[in-house]
């Protein structure tokens, strides 16, 4: 899919001109909305899971605030005739914030309904600062749908390209919203980006794509590769978690294996997943299941009672059962219908729409397709890239592929040749190997290295599921590593908002090459 090339119109109409306009069926065609309507749909935040899904996992009260701000958001930004254009929600939190000479820290939202602004380690950076904190829902998720019908054709404008063209209306128009709200005349904060998985890549991305706009990035645990074949991601799962728990994991696989093949009803109930018809869904399930506790920071909640159940003479697949119903689909909370294709199928708007959405990034742009290594895996080798690639017909339809390459020659991948961006990833974490793991001077970058430093370590601590308020490390196996990474952030950020103050957020581009009033409507 390319975004330079104009899309068909989809049939459907925008949410927002149905709900306001329900027997008007040709009124959008060719005209410029100025107005909000607001629909209710409820959405479930980070606890919901899907197969490649990066998780971001939230306690109900772990917000700064929940109060919901609405702009008018161009549906198309590649298109110079399509004017359309939805409701995006976004929040602001100023209690940190010193009017006119504080930053303000823009926080992405990723591959999720982004209900609030969390409170993570960057409220302990706006506090040091006096930032203002800021945050936009990604398009298409929670409310900020631009379609009450999530078919093939209304997902072709959901792209990280496009994503990253809302940020920089956002960016304008809240600036100039901020200047009215405190009476400032031509003010021009200082703004930095944060991003954690796939908002991390946004963040970066940003930095990249509009280095006039921001002063830097922050970019922790940023999949900024695409990658098609990610064997590395299963090696890492069995580096993380240990060679003694890696042969008892494997012995799992080996035995659901036979299981499925003699009785396959009978060893999906033992897991709850009898709905589960087809059987690469299920071992899916059962792989991620043991990616969860070490991408965030709990591997030995995986581990102990397996190596126990080994060693005392223990039924494996009982145990392990036992671990993915208590604690993969009961405290982390997923489900298992997150991985059924033909539930997945479903294009109605609701909410459990986020696991379709984030498959259509997978399955057009950026992959991840963890495969089974072809030697000593620890998934099953029924998930492969054949496996990856029914999935995307099956749920898209013909014609629907991920564009690797084009999305690393877009952003550069591991090369992106960006400057002011600071990248850090967790030493256990198995994304890391879709992030920036070489350092240089423009773009530092540092791996936190402790048994339970995973997804986000240097904003959420340890264990990164659930969050820890402001981001406490003092559970991190190593609170030190966390902690002198974070001053090296620090210090990063001090030195950019600096340098922006004096040269602006990139001396090689003008302060501001876009104006609120040409990118947003009236509201």
């Amino acid at each position: 899919m390319c975004p330079y090339k104009t899309p068909r119109r989809p049939e459907a109409k925008p949410q927002f001109f149905r709900t306001q306009f329900p027997n008007a069926p040709s009124l959008l065609r060719g005209r410029r909305m100025r107005f909000f309507s607001l629909f209710l749909v409820s959405l479930i935040w980070a606890t919901e899971s899907v197969p490649l899904r990066l998780q971001q996992p939230l306690g109900g009260s772990s917000y700064l605030t929940r109060e919901e701000h609405w702009l008018s958001q161009t549906l198309d930004h590649f298109s110079p005739t399509d004017h359309r254009q939805f409701k995006q929600r976004y929040y602001e939190y100023l209690d940190y914030y010193q009017v006119s000479s504080g930053p303000i820290f823009l926080k992405i939202c990723g591959e999720s309904a982004c209900p609030g602004i969390v409170n993570d380690y960057t409220s302990v950076l706006a506090k040091k600062f006096g930032a203002a904190l800021v945050s936009l829902e990604h398009r298409y998720y929670g409310k900020s749908s631009p379609f009450d019908s999530l078919t093939t054709e209304n997902l072709q404008y959901l792209s990280s390209k496009q994503a990253l063209f809302d940020l920089a209306v956002f960016r304008q128009y809240y600036q100039e919203s901020l200047n009215a709200k405190y009476n400032l005349s031509n003010i021009q904060s200082r703004w930095f980006v944060f991003g954690v998985s796939y908002s991390g890549a946004l963040s970066a991305w940003f930095r990249l794509k509009f280095p006039h706009l921001t002063c830097g990035s922050l970019a922790s645990s940023a999949v900024v590769l695409a990658v098609y074949n990610f064997t590395d991601f299963d090696k890492q799962v069995g580096a993380s978690v240990g060679a003694e728990c890696k042969s008892v994991l494997q012995e799992i696989t080996a035995l659901v294996e036979e299981q499925l093949q003699s009785d396959g009803g009978a060893v999906k109930n033992l897991f709850g997943a009898a709905k589960l018809k087809n059987d690469g869904d299920f071992l899916y399930l059962l792989a991620d299941a043991a990616v969860i506790a070490v991408q965030y920071g709990n591997p030995d909640v995986l581990c102990s009672p397996l190596v126990d159940a080994k060693k005392n003479g223990k039924d494996l697949v009982e145990t392990y059962a036992d671990y993915v119903k208590s604690y993969y689909l009961g405290r982390f909370g997923s489900s298992v219908q997150t991985y059924d294709q033909q539930y997945l199928k479903n294009t109605s708007l609701g909410e459990n729409s986020g696991d379709r959405l984030w498959w259509f990034q997978v399955c057009t742009e950026v992959a991840y397709f963890q495969v089974a290594p072809k030697n000593d895996s620890v998934r099953s080798s029924m998930i492969d890239e054949r496996y990856h690639l029914d999935l995307c017909k099956n749920i898209f339809g013909e014609g629907i592929y991920p564009a690797v390459d084009m999305t690393n020659i877009y952003y550069g991948g591991t090369r992106l040749a960006g400057t002011r961006i600071v990248f850090t990833n967790g030493s256990q974490d198995p994304w890391r190997h879709a992030s920036r793991q070489t350092s240089s001077a423009d773009m530092p970058s540092y791996i936190i290295k402790c048994h339970n430093c995973g997804h986000g370590s240097d904003l959420r601590g340890c264990p990164q599921s659930p969050l820890n308020i402001e981001g406490n490390a003092e559970n991190c196996t190593s609170p030190e590593a966390v902690e002198k990474v974070r001053k090296q952030i620090v210090g990063h950020i001090d030195l950019w908002l600096s340098e922006c103050q004096s040269t602006g957020p990139d001396d090689d581009e003008p302060s501001s090459v876009l104006t609120a009033n040409s990118l947003v409507s009236t509201l």
